[in-house]
């Protein structure tokens, strides 16, 4: 549907409300048991309150804006983050959300979700000022795009709103356990699997007693890759210096991002150490652990914020060795021997003299077998959840856009929403 329903109209904001127009409140004059709002208290896009705080726990000695119950409360600051609520009851915030007062022609709730479509999202994102920190200004917020219904079609749309999005956000909650459950799914496979009962049936004459203990420096060469600990002058185009920040949650290295250092700090690197198909890293300076498998082939450099392992291959196998330094056990070991300074660190010495039990390397390679079959079907699961997640940021602002189009009632939402809820039980099965 192209054209506006009857009665609809386009606008712009402030020919609607009083955008920008507040009612300052020193602090002096604010009430010890009041309200008072900061954007902190606000979750990005799902507009939860994450925190109620009252005045005499904040002890603020800036001016504040003052709000009443019912006032569309819009965070200005940072507009990307879509951080804007509904007060419930009087109070003050700070003068980086801006009090939208509903009036006779503007249903509150209405105002609300208007603020939340991709069509003002697009806007404000557009026109704010400042690189670091943009913000909205007062003309352009003035300026924003607003399709205005009659007041009782906006009622019920707001109230078809509140119904169809709670049935998203219900589908939402009940995908947001599934990365938990993946994690400790995981764990308890690598707390198994480096405890010998995921193969203890693994063969008739296998004895656990049979694992026999070895250092860490018996089974690899662990290396500091950048031992003066200075970091080398950062260049543009150069090579990536890859340290424990350039590695995500999952393992995967951010090359492009990273920051870059000159060909001549490569050419030291490589007098130092040769990477070998098996070599890993571990964070050992305040993100401790976070194994991960390095590329060869191509032109890179280590912090000195990771140990650089290399397997020793006919004494343990590479990935058996990276999964047990992230099992749970491991790494709980790991914290309590690390030095608690203003950030964990785990050295080189301790990390040779780390202890551990290792099967026979044909377990071992079971071990891994069996870990990859079981992380393959998180993996997929992983893939699932993410799908639904992208179908459901999809399906929230589908729903708005038919909202102020009118188009908000058709059977087809319905459909959409029960698609996602078959997935979401599809997921947990």
């Amino acid at each position: 549907m192209s054209e506006l329903p009857n009665g609809w109209v386009n606008l712009k904001l402030g020919e609607v409300i009083s955008y920008g127009k507040t009612e300052k409140s020193d602090a002096v004059d604010i009430p010890e048991d009041a309200w008072l709002l900061e954007l902190e208290d606000i979750e990005k896009n799902s507009s939860k309150l994450l925190n109620k705080l009252k005045f005499s726990e904040r002890k603020a000695k800036s001016t504040k804006n003052k709000f009443r119950k019912g006032d569309v409360l819009y965070g200005k600051l940072r507009p990307y983050l879509d951080k804007v609520i509904i007060a419930d009851e009087d109070g003050y915030c700070t003068t980086e959300i801006i009090p939208l007062k509903p009036t006779e022609e503007v249903d509150g709730r209405f105002l609300f979700y208007s603020l939340k479509r991709k069509e003002f999202l697009d806007y404000v994102n557009s026109v704010s000022h400042g690189v670091n920190m943009p913000r909205l200004g007062t003309k352009q917020g003035k300026e924003a795009p607003f399709t205005l219904a009659p007041i009782e079609e906006q009622k019920r749309i707001a109230d078809k709103l509140d119904s169809v999005l709670a049935k998203v956000e219900a589908a939402r909650a009940r995908l947001d356990k599934i990365p938990v459950i993946l994690k400790r799914f995981r764990q308890s496979v690598l707390a198994a699997a480096t405890s010998g009962e995921l193969t203890k049936d693994w063969s008739e004459d296998r004895d656990k007693k049979n694992w026999l203990e070895y250092t860490l420096n018996d089974i690899a060469d662990i290396r500091d890759p950048h031992p003066s600990h200075r970091t080398p002058k950062i260049v543009e185009g150069g090579v990536p210096y890859i340290g424990i920040g350039d590695i995500s949650n999952k393992g995967v290295i951010n090359f492009e991002n990273a920051r870059k250092v000159s060909e001549e700090v490569l050419k030291e690197h490589n007098k130092r150490y040769q990477l070998n198909e098996g070599d890993f890293v571990f964070g050992k300076i305040g993100t401790l652990g976070r194994a991960t498998k390095l590329p060869i082939g191509i032109d890179y450099t280590l912090s000195a914020n990771v140990i650089l392992i290399q397997p020793k291959s006919e004494s343990v196998v590479p990935e058996y060795l990276m999964l047990f330094l992230s099992s749970p056990s491991t790494m709980d070991e790991i914290a309590k021997q690390a030095n608690s300074t203003s950030q964990s660190a785990f050295g080189i010495k301790k990390m040779r003299a780390f202890s551990t039990r290792l099967p026979s390397l044909a377990e071992q390679k079971e071990i891994v077998s069996q870990i990859n079959l079981f992380f393959e079907h998180a993996n997929t699961v992983e893939k699932q959840y993410d799908a639904a997640i992208a179908r459901l940021d999809k399906l929230n602002q589908s729903i708005l856009a038919r909202a102020f189009k009118g188009e908000l009632f058709a059977r087809s939402v319905k459909s959409e929403i029960k698609d996602i809820e078959n997935s979401v039980e599809a997921i947990h099965a």
